[in-house]
């Protein structure tokens, strides 16, 4: 559990900042001294009232000589820079927050675009060194031509964003849009998740240069102390929560197309092969229609319940609410499946009459139907069971709003 530590008296002086700093340290005491006087130098220069909010769990003096000028300092012992935003959250005063490392890289002077991004209504200011300045020296080549551009090209792609440097540690946001964000992830991911849900959460988002500088003389980054695989372990953490929770990028479109394909190779076989010039196509046709269809169906399902789930303006949930009403949906399960249970019933009365022989002949009169009835009873039960599933989330969400502990 984070608890503040005790300020020498000018920590608190100001107990109404329009701005908060929330800077994650891990062992920074050779550059905590000359950040803080950056931030306070951004301050003045931006014309707004701030504070700065240390989040420390170093082994060293950082926390003291932040204390000694003047920040607040959250004593932690959870390391983590996604663990430090979340729980810094108590704490914070300002109806603004921004995010970034202490280690006099990110510079904090240049404040004054995201004050002014703030002033104009952003609620979520990202920071760009693509377009703002880049110290040489400061990025490792694999970092600044391939791996920041690719996953922000991937970003991109998928939730139809805009944006250049996902992975810039310095950013903004409002107080009351980080509340409803709730950050999850303690590690490097909290870089990709608050981009995603920002673009989730329809945040009123603008992008403001920013200046990179390469570490001081003496120090190493955080990437280095870990060792040499840490940018790529940054990497895939950072694409497993792109993936995750953008899950309906992977599943609708392509269930879509699936489905369709299925569709058009099971609909004309439901009454029997048919023959389209040297080509017949027949029960073996049908079964890879069927199955096409069923996978295609299911992803659908499975990537609307994962739109559903980050729907924080809450405008699917109820639109897709509205489409699988449940005693419509559960009405037309039950047609699909008693349409199939009779065509199958059908086919075992023939089949029992035959003494359990199969033939040619009655393939072609009744086994492409009982084929079609099973798949008919398959699609029933999967609608019916997709219906249950999303009006039961309906029902917790509804129950959510009522809760006090879930009232930010």
């Amino acid at each position: 559990m984070a608890h503040e530590l005790p300020s020498p008296g000018n920590g608190r002086a100001l107990e109404a900042p329009e701005l908060t700093f929330v800077l994650p340290a891990l062992n920074e005491a050779s550059t905590i001294e000359a950040c803080l006087d950056w931030c306070m130098e951004g301050l003045r220069d931006a014309g707004i009232t701030g504070e700065v909010l240390i989040v420390d769990s170093s082994s060293d003096a950082t926390a003291q000589l932040a204390l000694a000028k003047g920040a607040r300092v959250l004593r932690t012992e959870r390391p983590g820079l996604g663990q430090a935003y979340i729980e810094s959250l108590p704490f914070i005063r300002g109806r603004f927050v921004v995010m970034g490392d202490c280690d006099c890289t990110y510079d904090f002077r240049a404040l004054a675009p995201f004050v002014e991004a703030f002033r104009q209504g952003a609620e979520f200011v990202m920071g760009s060194r693509f377009k703002g300045s880049i110290e040489p020296g400061a990025m490792p080549a694999h970092h600044r031509y391939f791996g920041t551009p690719l996953t922000t090209w991937i970003l991109n792609r998928m939730f139809r964003s805009r944006f250049s440097d996902i992975h810039c540690g310095m950013r903004g946001i409002t107080l009351a849009a980080l509340k409803r964000m709730r950050i999850t992830s303690s590690s490097w991911e909290y870089a990709s998740e608050m981009v995603v849900k920002s673009v989730h959460m329809g945040l009123v988002t603008a992008e403001v240069p920013v200046h990179f500088y390469k570490d001081r003389e003496g120090r190493l980054s955080h990437h280095r102390r870990t060792g040499w695989w840490s940018p790529w372990a940054a990497g895939w953490i950072n694409l497993k929560a792109m993936f995750t929770y953008g899950a309906d990028f992977f599943l609708i479109k392509p269930g879509l197309l699936l489905l369709g394909t299925g569709l058009l190779l099971t609909l004309p076989l439901a009454a029997g092969p048919v023959t389209a010039g040297p080509i017949t196509f027949s029960i073996f046709w049908m079964l890879l229609g069927i199955t096409l269809t069923v996978l295609g169906l299911q992803s659908l399902f499975i990537g609307l319940l994962g739109r559903i789930f980050f729907d924080y303006r809450r405008k699917r949930i109820h639109r897709w609410g509205r489409i699988f009403q449940y005693t419509r949906m559960t009405l037309v399960s039950m047609a699909l499946f008693l349409t199939g249970f009779v065509l199958d019933a059908a086919f075992m009365k023939l089949y029992v009459s035959r003494g359990f022989m199969l033939s040619m002949a009655l393939e072609r009169r009744v086994i492409h139907g009982a084929l079609f009835g099973l798949f008919l009873m398959v699609l029933g039960f999967m609608l019916f069971a997709f219906t249950l599933i999303l009006n039961a989330y309906l029902l917790s969400q509804r129950s959510r709003v009522h809760d006090p502990e879930e009232v930010l």
